[in-house]
């Protein structure tokens, strides 16, 4: 093929190269055919080859099979062109080409090849019995053998890699497979003697002893198989492999000290990715009960891969992870805050130390790192949120809405400027009830004259209304406007509808069931409201005193006084107004 390629080009340097002298006379050279096959097929490989231009080939190598479809070099090429693109094409034309020319090897090797690629493997594998017979080539065997496991047919399997080792003599690949195929076959002892003869063979390979270990593993012979590991780990010491197999030995003798005396070495190993290293570290601390019983090991371990990788996100956020996990949240609080002074330090770091602050109760330092996170990141949404829950919680109501409109600005999705509205509509309920963060029933209602109140809820709603516009699917809101709705006594029905809306997206959500259960409730629906209400009490862990006092009032109405009470007083317990649980002590007594 390159000598046709080679003449080719010859011809046409010396046609392009010479102009005929005036009154001599010459041979003229015939320039070549530019329809015919032979011409097409070299132009294409000069395209491939040449100027690497797949395209151009690939159509000079069909204009070659519609100028001859017999011409068996251009199926074979185009054939090799698309193996990867289009498999099932490439196998046709591979297909083709061996059968106009049974003789030759590339395109034997080809379709099988291409029979592999695509998967059609029953096809492939009387390919590679001819190739076999034919080819001196262990890769050959190795694929048959493969095919002969995939048939089902593993002792056939063994018998080709069984010649291949007679032609080739001890190859550690093929011999992987064999040792493979002996242990899934049970024939271990046969496994096991394989096992030693690679590695009398070739004594110096880790990986030889690794797989002896293993069988002698399997074999339940762990002295032996302890003694392997060790001498692959002998070999060489940073070998990942070796280590890897040494620990799993330990661990599945329970041997827990020794195990994670062997995974701490693959931590110091500069070979293992942090990406593996951080997944390690997660499943050694998955089992809390392992975790903390092996806490001062494991310590270790965490406290080497921060040093060794200081600088490294992932690794930062588990070491600090670990710190909290034990109880050392002032180190972790440190270490994020170190991290907040490089000038390469992200948000989540900021993030961090305010959330850290937010549960140590430290609302100065929370407001200062916030600002701190601003100056860098000043275009970000969510800290000009967080400024507003800050400003909320601390019922300074305009500063809020001022955050929450700032954070409106930048906001680059609908679904985050819906959530934004939510909490602009959540702050004019609050200015409506003077204030206080949850609404109790009666205080406000159809009958209030108060016209700033009135001003205000309608306000919130219009705030409500834009959140929905902007996404339908806003739990949060539809909850709180279904509740705040119920409260007024007005637009019942659209209520529930919103209610229901909200605890299909958030199922299991007790505050979302409590809301659904009071709407109910309110259009006298008992019967449902106290069995939606039953399941959101169940599911209520901090014992809401809302819910308790809802529940009671659900049960009042359907006449079950004793239990009305004994959830009103339980309500009571928890925290709710004193006055408003007597009031519905004193009335039922009156009944």
């Amino acid at each position: 093929m390159q000598r046709v390629v080679t003449i080719l080009l010859l011809c046409l340097f010396f046609s392009c190269g010479f102009v005929k002298a005036p009154q001599q006379s010459v041979t003229t050279i015939e320039a070549p055919d530019s329809t015919s096959a032979l011409f097409l097929y070299t132009e294409g490989i000069k395209r491939n080859v040449i100027d690497r231009d797949t395209v151009q080939a690939r159509a000079l190598f069909l204009r070659a099979i519609e100028c001859d479809s017999n011409y068996a070099p251009a199926h074979y090429e185009f054939a090799g062109s698309i193996l990867y693109d289009e498999p099932e094409r490439a196998i046709e034309h591979a297909r083709k080409a061996t059968q106009i020319d049974s003789t030759n090897r590339w395109y034997k090797q080809l379709y099988g090849q291409s029979l592999l690629v695509g998967e059609r493997y029953s096809e492939a594998l009387p390919v590679f019995e001819k190739l076999v017979q034919t080819e001196r080539n262990p890769d050959f065997y190795r694929l048959l053998a493969l095919l002969y496991d995939r048939d089902r047919r593993p002792f056939s399997a063994i018998a080709i890699l069984d010649s291949a080792e007679r032609q080739f003599g001890i190859n550690p690949y093929l011999g992987e497979i064999k040792r493979r195929l002996l242990l899934s076959t049970h024939q271990f002892d046969r496994a096991l003697e394989e096992a030693q003869k690679v590695v009398e063979t070739i004594p110096y390979e880790p990986q030889n002893h690794i797989a002896l270990g293993e069988v002698y593993a399997l074999m339940q012979k762990d002295s032996l198989s302890e003694a392997s590991f060790r001498k692959a780990v002998e070999i060489d010491p940073e070998n990942v492999l070796a280590w890897a197999a040494l620990g799993e030995h330990y661990n599945r003798r329970g041997a827990t000290k020794a195990y994670l005396n062997a995974t701490y070495k693959l931590f110091t190993l500069k070979s293992v990715p942090i990406s593996e290293k951080i997944s390690m570290f997660r499943q050694l601390t998955a089992n809390r009960r392992f975790y903390r019983d092996n806490y001062p090991q494991i310590d270790i371990i965490a406290t080497t891969l921060h040093n060794n990788y200081p600088k490294d996100k992932g690794v930062t956020d588990l070491f600090a992870n670990h710190l909290i996990s034990s109880g050392k949240i002032d180190e972790a609080l440190a270490l994020y805050k170190a991290q907040t002074l490089d000038a390469e330090a992200d948000l989540d770091s900021f993030l961090a130390v305010m959330e850290i602050e937010s549960y140590l109760g430290q609302t100065d330092s929370v407001t200062l790192y916030l600002n701190r996170a601003l100056k860098r990141y000043p275009d970000d949404a969510t800290l000009y949120l967080r400024r507003g829950h800050i400003h909320q919680m601390a019922k300074e109501l305009d500063s809020a809405q001022e955050s929450y409109r700032e954070a409106m600005k930048h906001a680059d999705n609908d679904t985050l400027r819906s959530e934004i509205w939510g909490f602009i509509g959540d702050i004019y309920h609050q200015k409506a009830v003077n204030g206080n963060e949850i609404a109790t029933e009666g205080a406000f209602g159809t009958r209030s004259t108060d016209r700033n109140e009135r001003k205000q809820m309608a306000k919130c709603y219009e705030c409500y209304d834009k959140a929905l516009a902007l996404y339908p699917d806003n739990s949060g809101v539809m909850n709180n406007y279904a509740y705040f709705l119920s409260l007024e006594e007005r637009d019942l029905e659209r209520a529930l509808e919103m209610a229901e809306r909200a605890t299909t997206l958030m199922a299991n959500n007790p505050t979302f069931l409590d809301t659904r259960a009071w709407v109910l409730h309110k259009l006298g629906r008992n019967d449902e409201a106290k069995r939606i209400m039953r399941q959101a009490i169940s599911l209520d862990t901090a014992n809401s005193a809302d819910l308790q006092l809802h529940y009671g009032d659900i049960l009042a109405a359907l006449g079950e006084k004793f239990m009305a009470e004994v959830y009103w007083r339980k309500a009571l317990d928890n925290g709710y107004d004193k006055a408003s649980v007597e009031q519905r002590l004193q009335r039922l007594k009156q009944q």
